[in-house]
């Protein structure tokens, strides 16, 4: 009689366990069909290759989440507390929890392009309104928990009959074929850069896909650039939404002048005197932002006009800018004068593709690069007969460098707060603006009347002696740029409202090539011709981006850990994250992704 008491008990363990399984997969399945929300978010494959993996590894992740919480929250109560009802009850609440967190995350995803984290949970209760309108959310956990009560009801009466039917052993080897599947292709395509794979790494929660970057390290193999393979794929990328209608019946030539490291503050009478006096005789912007902290990141913001965030698309490797598209259609000539080492490190690589490249080697000295850059413009600029477009870069500011024998200016005292070795790079730094100085001079002296002349800085520079803080590359000083525009009969004036890179393409357009879209089809900025509408500016790093404001400067990490600052970056604030700018910016940076 014991015995059969125990061997009832045994038979009554092992059909709840059975009935957790079934009770999982289904549930797996119901997953799988929310999850497809995801996918709408981040668009449908275009080849059949990208079908095959992403159903591979929806069944797979989705089956192995379900499988996870079995284990975890009902298996041990099955041992511990082996009654149906209470069993049933629990998987249902259990089931209920997890599927409205599954729910709620497609939501945040299509919104915000983030998973659910203690961050992106912080950002989504400030806008709680907004991703609950219309008010159906709220009854997703009454329906889900009605579901499965019924679900884990009917299971539970049809278990011995699910059991006689012996396939559940068959439905597991699929769904482990689907996992295992899905991630060795993805090592395959991780390996081989085959993006319609690769596109959906970030798609599902919590999941990790293998990939072959660490062997591959391990072994000296290079991965494959698929690029090209890949060339007539829009993918995910929109950019631009629309592309310019664009008419205008002048053409006058463009100088564009990007000082690499270039600070506001030594636009002077002293350090750059011709510049200075330049900058009185045209537009002045006082107040400009760079949209990155180095000379690639700067270089996009200007040239793209959108946020950094978008660099990284492969979209971007053989898509240019529509500025730049948009004047070689019109019949532009354009040239860029450069230090080799800016082109061979630039990224996207189809930044310069509408340019032709009149590249100097780099020597020791990077002043002297400058002084050759500088000659070639100005053999070039005499056989020139067509309308024309020279991207002039000088770089001796970013190393501090000036020729041998240079007669510079003479030392100051550098301000108090500097520590010593900043005092040491303040007057450096002086040296090298004026030797700028005299490049410029040479530059655009001579230049017709009608030339339009733009001066500006692809980053700032910071006197910093620990360049590895995040904060110190993202301070005021590493991002305010001067910004110099002479012709197209606009006046000299002071323009003290802030302004970003992001406005340099979309002024151009309009002014120069009459193009009569919304600045918003291939830009993150409108014209600098008037304030921008955005009280905001995104500024991007390698490890973080920043958001600036008026009156504070929030700085968040690629982990999602923010820090609030005074808006020269000297003291943390205790203020709780500002929500509305937040997913305005991030809004943006999703906002050409279709």
């Amino acid at each position: 009689m014991f015995e059969h008491n125990i061997q009832l008990n045994r038979d009554k363990v092992s059909n709840l366990i059975n009935w957790g399984h079934w009770f999982a997969f289904f549930n797996g399945l119901l997953a799988i069909i929310i999850g497809s929300r995801y996918i709408s978010t981040l668009g449908e494959p275009d080849t059949w290759l990208g079908w095959s993996y992403l159903i591979l590894y929806t069944v797979g992740q989705f089956s192995f989440l379900a499988f996870i919480i079995y284990l975890i929250f009902l298996f041990p109560v099955t041992l511990l507390a082996p009654y149906s009802r209470v069993l049933r009850g629990f998987a249902a609440t259990i089931a209920t929890i997890g599927q409205c967190i599954l729910l709620y995350d497609t939501v945040i995803f299509s919104d915000y392009g983030l998973h659910l984290s203690p961050f992106a949970f912080e950002l989504a209760w400030t806008d709680i309104n907004s991703l609950l309108s219309g008010g159906k959310l709220l009854l997703a956990p009454v329906l889900f928990l009605a579901f499965q009560l019924t679900l884990a009801n009917y299971l539970w009466k049809r278990i011995v009959t699910l059991q006689k039917c012996n396939f559940g052993h068959k439905v597991l080897i699929i769904i482990g074929i689907c996992f295992v599947s899905s991630h060795l292709s993805h090592i395959w395509a991780d390996a081989t850069n085959v993006t319609d794979i690769t596109r959906y790494d970030d798609a599902y929660p919590l999941s990790y896909p293998a990939t072959a970057k660490t062997f591959m390290e391990r072994h000296g193999i290079e991965r494959q650039d698929s690029t090209k393979l890949n060339s007539h794929n829009d993918g995910s990328l929109t950019y631009p939404l629309t592309f310019p209608q664009c008419k205008s019946d002048i053409k006058p030539n463009i100088l564009f002048i990007s000082v690499n490291s270039f600070r506001k503050d030594m636009v002077n009478s002293d350090t750059m005197p011709f510049l200075y006096q330049y900058s009185q005789e045209s537009l002045h912007f006082t107040h400009h932002f760079s949209g990155g902290t180095s000379f690639n990141s700067g270089m996009f913001s200007m040239l793209y006009a959108i946020q950094g965030s978008y660099s990284s698309a492969i979209e971007l490797s053989y898509t240019s800018p529509v500025i730049t598209q948009q004047l070689k259609k019109s019949g532009y000539d354009l040239e860029l004068f450069s230090d080799q080492t800016n082109i061979d490190y630039s990224s996207p690589k189809a930044m310069f593709n509408d340019f032709k490249l009149n590249l100097t080697p780099k020597p020791q000295n990077s002043a002297m690069t400058d002084v050759a850059v500088v000659k070639s413009f100005k053999n070039w600029r005499k056989k020139q007969i067509k309308p024309w477009l020279a991207l002039v870069t000088l770089n001796a500011t970013a190393t501090y460098d000036t020729p041998v024998g240079f007669l510079g200016i003479k030392t100051i005292k550098a301000p108090i707060e500097y520590q010593p070795e900043q005092r040491v790079l303040f007057n450096q730094y002086r040296q090298a603006a004026h030797f700028t100085d005299q490049q410029l001079k040479v530059l655009i002296s001579n230049i017709d009347k009608d030339t339009i002349v733009i001066v500006t800085g692809a980053k700032g520079a910071a006197f910093d002696i620990n360049s590895n803080n995040t904060k110190s590359s993202l301070t005021p000083e590493n991002v305010n740029v001067p910004l110099i525009i002479h012709g197209l009969q606009l006046g000299a004036r002071k323009v003290n409202y802030r302004t970003s890179h992001y406005g340099i393409a979309p002024t151009l357009m309009s002014l120069i090539l009459g193009c009569t879209n919304p600045s918003t089809d291939y830009s993150s900025g409108q014209s600098l011709m008037s304030p921008d509408s955005q009280d905001w500016i995104y500024v991007s790093d390698q490890k973080a981006f920043a958001i600036y404001q008026n009156d504070e400067v929030t700085v968040i990490d690629n982990h999602g850990k923010y820090r609030i600052y005074n808006p020269d970056l000297t003291q943390r604030l205790k203020k709780k994250l500002s929500a509305p700018e937040l997913i305005e910016v991030i809004r943006e940076g999703r906002r050409l992704y279709q």
